[in-house]
């Protein structure tokens, strides 16, 4: 049962725990007319304290879906934070007026905090460069959708592997499965944190700075963009930022199976051409995101 837990991170479900909240997916994709009042009377707690449109609006139609309510903020400076209000006090406040919490927060660990000190779930939905466990179950239930399983895939991620907290998130799920490879591409500066790598078996991921070569070999290729708002230097991210562009011509190198997938936002590593190939599954993947988003709701409020 996964009554009443928090998901700060997605290794703090097993992978079986995990299965659960895919196949209440996989349920609520084929009838979610069934679903549309379990969440009848109950409140969810939307506090983002970073930009957000994807992660806030699927949580928000999440629970709207559910015949739930969403109260919150989407700017820190109309929120008591901006008075100084600790993040303990916020969370326990807010705890008394709801019955789950969806945190984003710039700061790495926060989500963490909240969750030790809430009266109620705690969902982290982006804490930093650190983790986003909701886009990675996303990610999981894309996979699983389109290859019918999570083991026995390479997996090529490419871009921005030093900041990509959707990356990082994806990684340390994957490698819990039988038989998966990893294919990491970037340039020299945004590679791969070595705390990542170490938890990998060697044998079981190759770098490399060539997109194309990259490509031939994956069964799934995970895009990223390069995070302006990570770097200091404007010039830096200038100079990176179009590193790779994936285009129909870089395609046609790839496998007739493979799919391509991105968190999202774009913002030119993927040429619009590219959304007509009938292997580009992002803007679907983001459909999942709300679906599984609802099944998590239920799981952590027992109303499955």
């Amino acid at each position: 049962m996964l009554k009443g837990r928090h998901l700060i991170e997605p290794s703090g479900f097993t992978i079986d725990e995990l299965e659960e909240v895919f196949r209440l997916a996989d349920s609520i994709i084929e009838t979610s007319e069934k679903y549309s009042e379990k969440c009848r009377n109950k409140l969810l707690a939307s506090l983002f304290y970073e930009p957000s449109t994807r992660t806030k609006f699927s949580f928000d139609a999440a629970m709207l879906r559910l015949g739930g309510q969403v109260i919150g903020f989407s700017d820190p400076n109309t929120s008591s934070a901006a008075k100084g209000e600790t993040l303990k006090d916020t969370i326990i406040t807010i705890s008394n007026y709801v019955d789950i919490a969806v945190v984003r927060h710039p700061l790495e660990g926060t989500a963490k905090l909240m969750a030790k000190h809430a009266l109620v779930p705690i969902i982290n939905a982006g804490d930093g460069g650190h983790q986003h466990p909701t886009q990675t179950l996303t990610d999981l239930l894309t996979i699983r959708h389109y290859k019918k399983t999570l083991n026995n895939h390479c997996i090529a991620v490419c871009g921005d592997l030093k900041f990509g907290r959707t990356i990082h998130s994806l990684v340390k799920a994957m490698h819990r499965y039988e038989g998966t490879k990893f294919i990491f591409i970037s340039p020299e500066e945004l590679k791969m944190p070595t705390y990542i790598k170490e938890i990998l078996d060697p044998n079981s991921y190759t770098e490399t700075n060539n997109l194309d070569e990259g490509i031939k070999k994956a069964d799934i290729l995970y895009m990223s963009r390069v995070q302006r708002e990570r770097f200091v230097s404007e010039y830096e991210y200038m100079v990176l930022k179009d590193y790779f562009i994936l285009t129909l011509e870089k395609m046609k190198l790839a496998k007739e199976n493979m799919i391509v997938m991105h968190p999202l936002p774009r913002v030119n590593e993927i040429a619009d051409e590219v959304d007509s190939d009938p292997r580009a599954v992002y803007f679907q993947q983001a459909k999942f995101g709300m679906y599984v988003r609802m099944a998590l709701i239920l799981k952590l409020l027992g109303l499955e």
